[in-house]
């Protein structure tokens, strides 16, 4: 093959990919659309449904459950059946929930809902990883990672402040039902343009692209072939696997809690604000996010560490959560909660070093199953803090309602919050026991 036929390939593999994985970015912006919105009609999900606080924070902690219980399968099903196949699966499911929960005539029907959605999307991320492991370079694994959490959190801000005007639109159900066709015809157009990789195009590979650049990019150690068991075995055995799962664990446990659940009704009940000046609170920390995740992950690429901003942006997140826990007894002043909120965000986004930091402690051929280990953790945390949340808001009520919503005093929050503290300790632990990469799978050197 000619030099000039081997480059125009080349320059094809190189556009073709950002196609690709722009149809994957639309997927994940439902995904993360669907992990927020409950926020904005939390307190109509509780009068509408009449239930508690702790039964809404189940509600809302079903998703995660089954986010996390599916993240080893979603790895395994990245690995084997692809990502068009499951990327195509998972967002039909993912739709058809949302219709179902829109639909729901009672709490159990909300459930089984929620259930569905949860189950179709949590395969999505983990096959953009895989993706990105054969569409892209190795160097630019971190900074894809970024530019991933920017646009799934354009999800999150269009289940902020967008979503509870069109919920004051066409009401809660419709627009559950509306965002749930949206994520049946993202199916359809998955299935047309994703491909697995380059080579089912004829393409040529990225490793083989790499060779033909002469990175410098230092060959991985991998293990003969595994069977899936075997893979899960050797991950899971794995003493570094295990720190980056913790880190997200208390981060996202925390951030979820809040961002996913909790805001809308803190910033609602605690400073009076009506409901749509309340969701531009939670979309000032999706921004935050947004703007953040491509800046640790570049700078991470950029300087060849994961340790280090790793370390810094988790415990300036962890500060931000004690301003909000300690200052004026869990109310800072109102003017200072917009750059508070944005801050939670920003420097909580140093999640998505998570999955780089696990892809490069495990082999390479095993990437879908290691960042789906990792992913566990996050999903895990945010699961179980939601519960804990609408628990402790409970335990602290004084028997005020009103239109059927459970009314909770400053106080019952700043418990909530001391709970979400107790919870970053475990991230504080992860940060401890962190495998520095230096942005390379060390596998074969650990």
């Amino acid at each position: 093959m000619s030099i000039d036929v081997m480059n125009q390939r080349v320059q094809r593999v190189l556009k073709l990919r950002w196609l690709i994985w722009g149809v994957l970015g639309i997927a994940y912006i439902i995904v993360y659309f669907h992990r927020v919105a409950p926020a904005v009609v939390s307190d109509q999900l509780m009068g509408g449904f009449g239930v508690t606080a702790i039964a809404l924070g189940n509600l809302g902690a079903i998703y995660f459950y089954v986010y996390m219980i599916m993240q080893i399968p979603a790895g395994i099903l990245a690995d084997t059946m692809g990502a068009r196949k499951t990327v195509t699966i998972g967002t039909l499911v993912a739709g058809t929930g949302s219709i179902l929960f829109g639909f729901a005539p009672s709490i159990g029907f909300a459930y089984l809902g929620r259930f569905l959605v949860g189950l179709g999307v949590s395969v999505i991320f983990i096959a953009i990883l895989k993706i990105q492991s054969e569409w892209f370079r190795t160097k630019e694994f971190g900074t894809l990672s970024g530019l991933t959490m920017f646009v799934g959190n354009i999800g999150a801000v269009l289940g902020a402040t967008p979503l509870a005007m069109l919920v004051g639109w066409i009401g809660w159900r419709n627009a559950f039902e509306a965002i749930g066709v949206v994520t049946l015809i993202i199916a359809l157009i998955g299935w047309i343009v994703i491909r697995n990789s380059p080579t089912e195009l004829g393409l040529p590979s990225l490793k083989q692209i790499e060779e033909m650049e002469g990175s410098n990019t230092q060959k991985v150690v991998s293990e003969p072939k595994s069977s899936v068991w075997e893979s899960i075995k050797l991950i899971f055995r794995n003493k570094y696997t295990w720190p980056p799962f913790l880190i997200f664990m208390g981060i996202y446990g925390t951030l979820m809690a809040y961002s996913g659940m909790w805001g809308i009704p803190y910033l609602m009940q605690v400073y009076g604000l009506d409901r749509n000046s309340a969701s531009t609170y939670l979309m000032a920390i999706a921004i935050g996010i947004m703007v953040g995740s491509p800046i640790v992950g570049f700078f991470s690429d950029k300087v060849t560490r994961r340790k280090m901003p790793f370390v810094t942006f988790s415990l300036a997140y962890i500060i931000m959560w004690l301003l909000l826990t300690l200052w004026n007894g869990g109310k800072p002043p109102l003017i200072l909660l917009y750059p508070i909120h944005f801050l939670i965000g920003f420097f909580g986004s140093t999640f998505i070093l998570t999955w780089a930091c696990a892809k490069e402690v495990n082999p390479q051929e095993m990437a879908g199953i290691a960042t789906g280990t990792a992913n566990l953790g996050g999903f895990l945390g945010a699961a179980v803090m939601q519960t804990l949340f609408g628990l402790t808001l409970d335990l602290k009520w004084q028997g005020q309602s009103l239109n059927g919503v459970r009314v909770y005093p400053t106080e019952a929050y700043q418990l909530a919050f001391y709970v979400c503290l107790i919870a970053l300790a475990i991230t504080v632990i992860g940060l401890m026991l962190l495998k520095e990469t230096k942005c390379r799978n060390i596998y074969g050197n650990i």
